[in-house]
């Protein structure tokens, strides 16, 4: 579930509250913590996908001339 950091300091990058998400979502996955494997191997297992998938989307418009106007995807 998405978590808006309403509160807190922003770092200043591009798309960080979905970076935020995605990391929080691998540390609390079953896959990194009960079974001891490394985030990247959940990752390729296909685990926490959506955050994944949400964060190429942030980082693809930044590249997107017509985001100027639209504004960045993402949150």
């Amino acid at each position: 579930m998405p978590k808006y950091y309403e509160g807190k300091e922003s770092d200043g990058r591009a798309c960080s509250g979905v970076r935020e998400d995605l990391v929080t979502c691998l540390v609390e996955h079953a896959c990194v913590a009960e079974e001891g494997k490394s985030p990247r191997q959940c990752l390729k297992e296909g685990h926490c996908n959506k955050f994944l998938v949400s964060l190429f989307e942030c980082k693809r418009s930044m590249l997107d001339c017509r985001a100027r106007f639209r504004g960045r995807k993402g949150y």
